[in-house]
């Protein structure tokens, strides 16, 4: 499905993505991850996002989480509780209770 969420970036500049995304009412946990994730830690991997356009680099938290199982580094995704906005941004979650599937769950436009 996609969704379309126009803001000003400047608007929600240095935000991370999870706070944009559950502002403008788009759901980005899969399932039961809903309630059943970190909160914002960084320690889960639930928030899991394909992320294309201007975002803060990876930290260590990040890095670390992304490494283990069932993510990837070689996947290219990010966390959405970590990963800040900088400019105009296109995310995608993907199937799978951490986001790690292959099937599109939903896109916004760029």
């Amino acid at each position: 499905m996609l969704k379309n969420i126009k803001i000003p970036y400047h608007f929600f500049f240095y935000l991370a993505i999870k706070q944009v995304l559950l502002q403008n009412g788009i759901e980005l946990y899969n399932g039961a991850t809903s309630s059943l994730n970190c909160h914002g830690l960084g320690t889960c991997g639930t928030c899991a996002v394909q992320v294309e356009g201007a975002v803060s680099e990876p930290e260590w938290r990040e890095r670390t989480r992304r490494s283990l199982p069932p993510h990837s580094l070689a996947q290219n995704r990010r966390l959405a509780c970590q990963t800040k906005v900088l400019g105009d941004v296109k995310v995608t979650k993907f199937s799978g209770a951490w986001g790690q599937g292959n099937q599109i769950v939903w896109t916004s436009k760029s």
